[in-house]
């Protein structure tokens, strides 16, 4: 049984959205009692992990999270062939920093990434206490490195230094106060007090480095209002995960522009669900066209839901250098329109600590989702038959469908409003079984297999129409589906008195999405797929104005 994994002290919080996910092989170097490793099987399961460390009690407690650990000093790096590490983690204090940077830089591979997060020589808070008289250095001087002595470092390693992260604001403000507190000494030996603050701000260097420097990329969103967890799935949470590898910028918002950039840079313009049926639409894509842009729909619904679309001739689709979605059946339908489709199903940021059957004894059923009342309505009956018979047994929490919570004969249900997507993947987290009915009509046949995933991150025991689930559930094994009313009525009874079943089909279907739908995996052809538009873009951009001909009269 593998232990809970270990809290991530604040300074981790801060390195994990620099830590590029989608790997091969990951080698942490000082990696104390697992928390990060622990971290990184939750969020990139299929990375291979290996961690060294030089405390053999921390070493002992932090294997559980490791393919293998290995107990050693920093300086000597990892019993890896050399260059066989996508990403090498440096952590901790090492005696002899240099020497360990050294160490770590032969682990990388041609394309691999060195993230080094030692303690800063020179931090303000030194300073601050001897001045004061009181305290010594938490780390020896010897164990900690200045900024100037980790640039020479990399660069004596074969690397180039990449990136070295902002202060956070709470600890700016605070480095700055002290810096106006000491200003005329600053002056008075010389020192500028913004270059003093670059060395001495950061309490940890966090710096990022590589064999050389990757080709930039710009990843630009406009996103719809935040509704239902449609942003967080589509755009925030892959978007995130392609923007933790060096040299990809991101900008996410209801209406951003193109920042500054050097000329060539390649940009990709993505456009969130937008209909494009305004006269004006022509003239907003050309916008972004003359500031080079490739642009990409991201739409993962029936479009015939918004007739505007047709009423367009498709603009949506035809309008665009690219489009991207989540399912095949969504590919061939905008394929129609326009060549370039590319299919990322959905997916889940993180697998979260599993929440649920504490007490086999009481079951909860997890009954959410928008605009889904006429799927469930049919099966209402029946599962009053069940609540009825289960009584305390049976718990129901039922999500934004008020009509359905209040035809359900039970005090033992609990309604909640459309929540934020934390606090409705909070709910789920609480269930043990999920039912999700969707009836055979074409909006329906476009719907992707979301809410299974969520449900099977948190190991929930599901029951789901035929209808879009079962291209993915296989029977009996990591859910269980249901065609008619009576089916459901009979699966609830049999996982009321066998609630250890229910179990064993949450706990492989939670195995079934840390092997095929986390967010991490779809990184590497995520990225390689924007890469490819942008060295194409002359190609799409011709097949655009044949498809699009009012691209050109709006000029």
């Amino acid at each position: 049984m593998v232990p809970p994994r270990p809290p991530l002290p604040p300074d981790d919080a801060w390195l994990l959205g620099r830590i590029p996910l989608g790997l091969g092989l990951v080698v942490e170097i000082g990696c104390g009692d697992g928390a990060l490793g622990a971290w990184l099987a939750r969020r990139d399961p299929a990375t291979r992990r290996i961690g060294t460390e030089a405390d053999p009690g921390a070493a002992a407690r932090a294997a559980p999270h490791y393919a293998a650990i290995h107990v050693q000093p920093p300086e000597a790096g990892a019993p890896l062939p050399p260059g066989s590490a996508d990403l090498v983690l440096l952590r901790g204090a090492p005696a002899d920093p240099a020497a360990a940077i050294g160490a770590a830089a032969a682990l990388l591979a041609p394309s691999g990434v060195l993230l080094v997060d030692l303690p800063n020589a020179e931090h303000w808070r030194l300073a601050e206490r001897l001045l004061a008289g009181c305290a010594t250095p938490t780390h020896p001087p010897s164990h900690a490195i200045t900024r100037e002595g980790l640039l020479q470092a990399v660069r004596a390693a074969g690397l180039v230094p990449l990136d070295v992260p902002p202060l956070p604001a709470a600890e700016a403000e605070q480095a700055n106060a002290f810096a106006e507190r000491i200003k005329p000494a600053l002056a008075a030996v010389g020192s500028d007090v913004a270059a003093w603050l670059r060395r001495a701000g950061p309490a940890r260097w966090m710096l990022r480095a590589a064999h050389q420097a990757p080709p930039p990329l710009m990843l630009v969103a406009h996103v719809l209002k935040p509704v239902g967890g449609v942003n967080e799935v589509r755009i925030d949470m892959p978007l995130s995960a392609a923007a933790s590898h060096p040299g990809i910028g991101l900008r996410v918002g209801q209406t951003p522009e193109i920042p500054p950039l050097p000329e060539g840079t390649p940009r990709i313009l993505i456009l969130h669900r937008r209909l494009l049926d305004s006269p004006q639409a022509p003239g907003f894509v050309n916008h972004f066209r003359r500031q080079g842009c490739v642009v990409v729909q991201e739409f993962d619904d029936d479009p015939a839901h918004w007739p505007v679309i047709a009423g367009s001739n498709h603009f949506a689709f035809r309008g665009v250098h690219a489009v991207q979605t989540s399912t095949p059946r969504l590919e061939a339908l905008f394929r129609a329109f326009n060549d370039e489709v590319a299919t990322f199903p959905n997916t889940v940021a993180e697998l979260p600590e599993r929440a649920n059957f504490a007490d086999p004894s009481r079951l909860t059923l997890f009954l959410g989702a928008m605009r889904r009342e006429a799927d469930t309505a049919p099966f209402l009956p029946v599962l009053n038959e069940v609540l009825a018979a289960a009584g305390d047994r049976l718990q129901v929490e039922v999500l934004f469908d008020r009509g359905a919570f209040e035809a359900l004969r039970t005090p033992h249900k609990r309604f909640h409003p459309l929540l934020p997507y934390a606090a409705y993947r909070a709910v789920m987290a609480r269930c043990e079984l999920a039912f999700l009915p969707l009836a055979d009509t074409p909006f329906n046949n476009c719907k992707s297999d979301l809410k299974y995933v969520e449900a099977g991150a948190h190991g929930l025991c599901c029951l789901a129409s035929p209808v879009v689930y079962g291209a993915t559930i296989r029977e009996g094994e990591t859910g269980l589906l249901i065609r008619s009313p009576e089916e459901l009525g009979a699966r609830l009874r049999a996982l009321l008195t066998e609630p250890d079943r229910a179990r064993a089909i949450g706990t492989a279907a939670r195995a079934w999405v840390r092997e095929n739908r986390m967010v991490a995996s779809q990184v590497r052809p995520r990225l390689a797929w924007y890469r490819s538009l942008w060295a194409r873009r002359a190609e799409l951009d011709a097949a655009l104005l044949r498809r699009a001909p009012e691209l050109a009269a709006a000029g």
